[in-house]
């Protein structure tokens, strides 16, 4: 049965931007040329991808003008799709491990809040198969991709829709987006990881320029153990977000205690309702800023709402100061 409702509107945004800023090969600075913009239906949400897309300018390199997309696209959704990645993992979770039809994965996804139909449900279910039986070996198109290439920049991740289930291992290259292997494991030890990036470098007849993933130790040692003296870099979006967790808390903490501070300001409002003069204009004047500067968040980890609500009061409080030090609305000679 299709789906006979809008799809639901976003309900967070993530910019992405590529941690590459010169060409792989031939090292010149690659330019940000424009953004795309796609919207992914995830566990948690709609989210609203901004996709800031590099071009080199070198007119000698073989890829010249062509883009250069965010290696961090790929752990969202797969090219081209809607659902995303951990989606598809809680699909083959729940058809695989928890033997459930697709009737029943459909209840399951819409309980979470997933606007998806019974018919979307079964490609999901494709998708998972395709990618659990994906792998490089006899895979003749992969290997022209890479040919081509003359060389691969990996990117590594795990999904886990649910504590205690399997976790889908994606593998992707980041210069043609191509997910290289797939694989879901029970755990994810560093055996287990290195094993996984031995295969693929095994079945590439390319070498490997780089490696990109979050900061999970085992999978820095199963790089370090797998692919010796590759260089391997952090995603910089969870290295970002890890080393802003405790200032978040700090910040958060701040603006609850500021909040307390100006909770006067409703019965500052009423007390002059009812007039028209002036003077109650300019009080409803600054009641209004107050009230607004308290529901104008930030976006964490960069733009800290606390610190925006202490620079909102601490600007009224400046404008108070002057105001009370010129003095009240001067009065007519007549009054």
């Amino acid at each position: 049965m299709a789906r006979r409702q809008f799809r639901p509107k976003a309900t967070s945004e993530q910019t992405l931007e590529p941690l590459r800023r010169r060409c792989p090969f031939c090292g010149h600075a690659m330019w940000a040329d424009y953004a795309n913009h796609r919207c992914v239906t995830t566990l948690t949400g709609v989210v609203r991808l901004k996709l800031k897309v590099r071009r080199c300018a070198n007119r000698l390199c073989e890829r010249y003008r062509r883009p250069y997309r965010p290696e961090a696209e790929g752990a969202w959704a797969l090219p081209e799709h809607e659902f995303g990645l951990d989606v598809i993992a809680l699909v083959g979770s729940l058809r695989y491990a928890g033997h459930r039809s697709v009737p029943e994965i459909h209840r399951e996804l819409t309980g979470r809040g997933v606007g998806v139909c019974e018919r979307t449900v079964t490609n999901l279910l494709d998708r998972y198969d395709e990618l659990a039986a994906l792998s490089l070996a006899g895979d003749q198109r992969l290997q022209r991709i890479t040919g081509e290439q003359g060389r691969v920049v990996l990117a590594i991740d795990g999904l886990q829709p649910d504590v205690g289930h399997e976790v889908l291992w994606v593998i992707r290259d980041c210069l043609s987006g191509e997910v290289l292997l797939a694989r879901s494991l029970l755990s994810a030890t560093e055996k287990d990881l290195a094993g996984l990036l031995r295969q693929v470098k095994a079945a590439l007849s390319v070498s490997v320029m780089g490696v990109i993933s979050d900061g999970q130790q085992s999978i820095r040692k199963a790089v370090a153990a797998a692919l010796p003296g590759v260089p391997h870099q952090l995603c910089q979006f969870h290295y970002l977000r890890e080393a802003a967790r405790p200032i978040h808390e700090a910040d958060r903490h701040a603006k609850k205690e500021l909040k307390k501070r100006v909770r006067g300001v409703r019965p500052i409002e009423r007390a002059v309702q009812e007039r028209s003069d002036a003077g109650a204009q300019v009080v409803r004047g600054y009641c209004a800023a107050v009230r607004s500067s308290l529901t104008d968040d930030g976006r964490p980890p960069l733009d800290a709402s606390g610190l925006k609500l202490r620079g909102r009061l601490q600007a009224i409080g400046e404008s108070l100061e002057r105001a009370s030090k010129k003095g009240g609305p001067r009065r007519s000679s007549d009054g």
